[in-house]
């Protein structure tokens, strides 16, 4: 996923998206981010609601997928595509959304 965001307040993000953030809200109280202004902060939930930033797969539509049935990371990788690439969202994001079941 393509960002502008330097690269250790990527990482962080999605940390605390592995954690459970969905929210600016959720990564101010999570974590020690600065946010410096309303487009870092934009950047930011653009970043939350992907789950998967190589196959461009929204945290949606892991989460409807887990709905409808998909109760681990394989099933869900061959729902939506998710984690078939890099395998960097599995561990974590993926993870994460299967937990709190959507």
């Amino acid at each position: 996923m393509e960002t502008s965001l330097p690269i250790e307040k990527y990482k962080k993000i999605r940390m605390a998206q592995a954690e459970g953030a969905r929210t600016v809200e959720d990564l101010r109280r999570m974590t020690d981010l600065v946010i410096e202004n309303e487009e870092e902060a934009a950047e930011m939930q653009r970043i939350l609601k992907n789950a998967c930033g190589c196959n461009n797969v929204s945290v949606e539509e892991v989460a409807r997928a887990v709905r409808n049935g998909a109760d681990t990371v394989e099933k869900v990788t061959a729902a939506t595509g998710a984690g078939a690439n890099c395998d960097k969202c599995k561990g974590g994001v993926l993870q994460s959304i299967i937990k709190n079941r959507g």
